[in-house]
């Protein structure tokens, strides 16, 4: 990447949209996890359950 390269506040705010849309996603799909689990909780390891295929379906 050159020195001089920057980013645009249209592809700026694309890219905030994005990640928000990706953790939202990642939010929701843990929620559905936990609850099949029977827990009301969201914790860490439910998470790295779901970011295989969550980062495959970003991609």
């Amino acid at each position: 990447m050159k020195k001089n390269t920057k980013l645009n506040a249209e592809a700026s705010g694309l890219s905030g949209e994005l990640l928000r849309l990706f953790v939202v996603e990642a939010i929701n799909r843990a929620g559905k996890l936990t609850e099949a689990e029977g827990s009301t909780i969201i914790e860490a390891h439910h998470l790295q359950q779901i970011l295989p295929q969550l980062l495959l379906d970003f991609s």
